[in-house]
Order: structure tokens, then sequence, then C-alpha cells
């Protein structure tokens, strides 16, 4: 047993002045250097097993009959009973924003918007609040300094409002995939956006983003690590995940020409297996470029090496780490196939403690299917998703 003998002096005022100013100081060290005091286990945990809600207001007509109908009660219940534990909801800024009153939303659709969040809240689910632009609002952003003060300043009202909304349930994202050829450009900017966020909502947590690209890789990994994360330790980081290409957006009509030529591209690949659908491909370059990903052999352990690197990151600068954006365009993939990418990529998210939200609920990456034209949960993706279902 420790014998210890107390002075006279311990017992003064002036010793625990100078006691409680040594554990201050010994606290700030530890907050410093620990990521789970920046944000906490339980509220962190909000943003695992995640589905967005795409389509509503954002990447469709600006409308208030698409805000009040594209997503229903039923369906963010539907979304509870699956599983989910919180949603993510893209909005276009131009539903709330007007660059010559940057201070001031858009009070009619702000009804919309709060009306959406009353909605999922009822359900305990939590929300992130992404801003979603369109490729002028971004291009804007990186090229305009007036431009950019007006939207710190539009954020700061934003963050305001949503302020009054449990900061354990609701998360403010920065903005949905900066892309722009050099992520310094983007860098330079996020803090100023970050710090106009904070002044607004001092208790939530906020996402910072990765820039969407570093040369042709295109999953946000890269660019991450050329990120220096800011000092507020309320900030969560951000990539989305959607490699191999020709696999996981096979069919696309957007985004790189030769997508729109690959068919039942396979996952995992190998030389053999893409040969085999080789005949198919009409398009010469699209042909070679299914050779290479047969070549490059995607599989789990590829994957990994790309996850294990952002986690890494996340370890050596002490932050945590969310990916609220992966998934298979569904027109043409194999279903099968589909759903070993998205079991592999869930289960890597979660071996590294990384948060994950899939694209999307109900659209071409959908959570849910169409059967009898009809929509229905897509029992094959949901088992991909969870360990354990019960639905």
């Amino acid at each position: 047993m420790l014998n210890i003998s107390w002075s006279p002096c311990i017992k003064s005022k002036k010793f625990w002045i100078f006691f409680s100013i040594g554990l201050l100081f010994v606290g700030i060290l530890t907050l410093n250097s620990s990521p789970t005091l920046g944000v906490k286990e339980e509220r962190f945990s909000r943003l695992t097993q995640g589905i967005n809600l795409s389509h509503w207001f954002a990447q469709a007509p600006l409308t208030h009959k698409n805000f009040q109908t594209r997503v229903s009660v039923q369906d963010i219940q539907q979304i509870k009973k699956m599983g989910f534990r919180h949603v993510r909801v893209p909005i276009d800024p131009n539903v709330l924003f007007n660059e010559k009153q940057a201070e001031k939303l858009n009070q009619d659709n702000l009804k919309d918007f709060d009306r959406a969040l009353d909605m999922i809240l009822a359900e305990n689910l939590g929300v992130i609040v992404d801003i979603h632009p369109q490729a002028r609002f971004k291009q804007r952003l990186y090229n305009d300094v007036i431009f950019v003060n007006n939207v710190a300043k539009f954020w700061k009202s934003l963050a305001q409002h949503l302020s009054t909304r449990d900061p354990e349930l609701v998360f403010l994202e920065v903005l949905n995939e900066p892309d722009v050829k050099d992520p310094k450009v983007w860098y330079g900017i996020q803090p100023k956006l970050l710090a106009a966020m904070r002044s607004g909502a001092p208790l939530h947590t906020l996402i910072a983003s990765g820039n969407l690209r570093v040369g042709r890789n295109w999953d946000g990994i890269e660019a991450l690590q050329l990120l220096s994360p800011i000092k507020d330790l309320n900030v969560i980081y951000n990539f989305h995940f959607y490699t191999p290409k020709p696999f996981v957006s096979q069919g696309a009509t957007w985004g790189w020409d030769m997508l729109r030529y690959f068919r039942s591209v396979p996952y995992p690949s190998n030389p053999v297996s893409v040969a085999s659908i080789l005949p198919q491909i009409k398009n010469e370059t699209a042909r070679k470029r299914l050779q290479e990903y047969g070549k490059q052999r995607w599989n789990a352990q590829k994957l990994e090496e790309l996850i294990s690197s952002a986690a890494a990151w996340a370890k050596e600068h002490k932050v945590r780490l969310t990916c609220n954006e992966f998934g298979v365009y569904r027109r043409v993939a194999p279903p099968d196939d589909r759903n070993t990418w998205i079991r592999d990529v869930r289960s890597l998210l979660e071996k590294y403690n990384i948060g994950w939200s899939m694209w999307d609920y109900n659209h071409g990456f959908g959570v849910m299917k169409r059967v009898n034209g009809k929509s229905v949960p897509d029992l094959d993706t949901l088992q991909a998703l969870f360990t354990e279902i019960d639905y």
C-alpha cells in the first residue's frame, strides 16, 4: 500500500488552486491527444448504418410538391424498421440561399425543410444536413472570394437555425463532393466555411469534406490524405467510395463515357470472368478498359488496401472518419455481385470504425427495388448491409 504523508501546505487554499490548474492543464492535453473526446463514441455511433435520401431537396425539381411528396412518413418509418440509424439529406443550396441576401434563408422553403427534419427526428433517426450544390455553384465557390464570403454568411444563418435541434442527432456537412483539380484550393476555403458553421452552431458536430479526386483517382481517399484537420475537435472527416468505377457505375449515362457500354461487369474481377462478357461489349475502348479491370483483380483485399489507408490517416491525425456515400448502380449490375461488393465495403468500414451511409434509399443505387410496379425493400441488399436483419 502506498503511504502518503499529508503536509500542512497541501491543506492550504493555495495548494488546491494550483492543483486544480494542473488538472485543467492535463485535461486540455488529453483533449488534444484523444479522438474519443473530440466526438464521443455515443454521438459518432449515430453515423453508422445510414442511408441517403436523394432526389428530395436536391437533384430534382426544387418545388414544394417534390419537397412535400418525395419522401413520406411511411418511408421514414420503413427506413427505421429496416435498421438504419441515420439518414443523409442532400439539399441544394438554392433551396434556401439567396446570394443578394446571404444571411436570410428562404422562409417558404425552410418550412418544407423543417417539416422534413421533424419527420425524421420523430423516429429518433440521426440526420446529416448535406449542402449538395450543382457544378456551377462549386465553380463560383472555387473562383470568387466574394461568393465564398456570401456562402459563409449563409452557412452561419443555417447553422444558427439548426442549432435548436438536438446535437446528438443532427450533423452539418459543409459541402458535398468538392471537386477541383488542385485540392489545396478547396482546403483553403473549407476552414472559413467551417468557422461560420461553428459560430452558428457551437455544439453540433460538423462534417468536413475531402476533395473528390486527385488525378484520375475518384474515391476521395488520396485527396483526403492531403487534408490537414482543423483545430476544432468536434469535426468528423468524410470521403466517398465508388471504386472500382467499371463495376460500381456500369451502365451509367453520366460521367465517364465508357460506362454506358459496360454490362454485366463482375465483382470480384479476374481475366477469366471478364473475358466472358467481352463479346457483348461493342466499343473497342470499353473492351480494353474492361480487360484492364479483369487484370487488376478487384476483390475485398484490394478494397481493404484503400479503406485501411483512409483509416491510417484518421489514426495519425486523431480524428474520426465517415464514408457517407458508397453503392452500386442497380440497372445492369449482376445483383449477387452488387450485394457482394456492398457487403465487402460495409464490413471494411465497420472493421476500421468508419461511419457509413449508403447511396441511396429509392433511386438508381437504391436499397429499394421495383416489383410489379411497386417499390419494395431488397432483402438481399439489406442482408449485405446488416449482419442481422429483422424485417
